[in-house]
């Protein structure tokens, strides 16, 4: 193992529920193992289908849930996150500055939330509700989504967080929203006349027929 870390090359998942740290390079578990947490500083983050993981972790780098993969946790600070088709992940899924998006079936128990980069439910599960500031949202046909949507304003302090596009929502055939959509910014919100969504606060429906917009 330390030979492999000295390589800088991928490290493979093979002790049960063992825990893997990198600093430079990526890190891989194969199909179907288990791990405990696994995290890298410079690297990706690549879990095979049918793995399971505890906490999936970087800070440069994207994550990659495969197929049926499993895990508690994903997080990234650059970098996007994917999940694979009927994929779980029981806690939160978070990055600050990518992508987001969910395979057919994907599950995810908690908070769905980034601050730039678009977020894509293609037929997925979020129970605790979906935030973004400067991102674009698509809640896919037959998408369902609880806890509602949050489109947050810029931090106006020294740090300005979130572009000055102007994000577009999208809530697709079939797709259910529940709870508030509440946008503290101007959006677009372009919503199904199939779809089912709560409250909104802070925006106008703008009702669509047809697969999109």
């Amino acid at each position: 193992m330390l030979a492999t870390l000295a390589l800088g090359l991928p490290l493979l998942a093979t002790a049960r529920d063992g825990n893997i740290d990198k600093v430079n390079g990526s890190v891989h578990v194969e199909a179907g193992q288990q791990a405990g947490n696994v995290s890298s500083v410079n690297g990706a983050l690549h879990i095979d289908d049918g793995a399971t993981v505890q906490k999936a972790s970087t800070v440069n780098g994207a994550v990659e849930l495969g197929d049926k993969a499993q895990a508690g946790k994903l997080g990234t600070v650059n970098g996007s996150i994917s999940l694979g088709s009927y994929s779980k992940v029981s806690g939160e899924v978070s990055t600050v500055n990518g992508s987001i998006h969910l395979g057919n079936g994907a599950e995810v128990g908690g908070k769905l939330d980034n601050v730039n980069g678009a977020i894509v439910l293609d037929g997925a599960h979020v129970a605790g509700g979906i935030a973004t500031v400067a991102g674009d949202i698509t809640v896919g046909a037959n998408s369902h989504v609880e806890g509602g949507i949050l489109v947050d304003k810029p931090n106006q302090g020294r740090f300005h967080w979130g572009s000055e596009r102007t994000p577009v929502i999208v809530i697709g055939p079939h797709a259910v929203v529940q709870g508030t959509l509440e946008f503290r910014r101007e959006v677009v919100l372009k919503v199904s006349d199939s779809a089912q969504i709560g409250p909104v606060k802070g925006a106008t429906v703008v009702k669509f027929s047809g697969a999109n917009p």
